[in-house]
């Protein structure tokens, strides 16, 4: 068991900076089982998401959020 007063300063913020990038890129992938997209963009925004992690996450936040189907009210 790791004790985080053991760990040094940076240490603790790699592990954060870790963590920041993993939580962005499990958001990117809650976000595109949430929504509907048409054809197969939405096994695409997958794969891009799992296979190159941040920049992956980063392109659906710039790029994909164009290509959901918008809801009717």
């Amino acid at each position: 068991m790791i004790i985080l007063g053991m760990l040094g300063i940076w240490q603790i913020l790699l592990i954060l900076l870790f963590l920041s990038l993993l939580l962005i890129s499990i958001m990117a992938l809650i976000d595109i089982l949430r929504n509907e997209f048409t054809g197969n963009n939405k096994l695409i925004w997958i794969l891009v998401v799992l296979l190159s992690n941040l920049i992956g996450a980063i392109l659906y936040f710039i790029i994909g959020a164009n290509h959901k189907i918008k809801k009717q009210k």
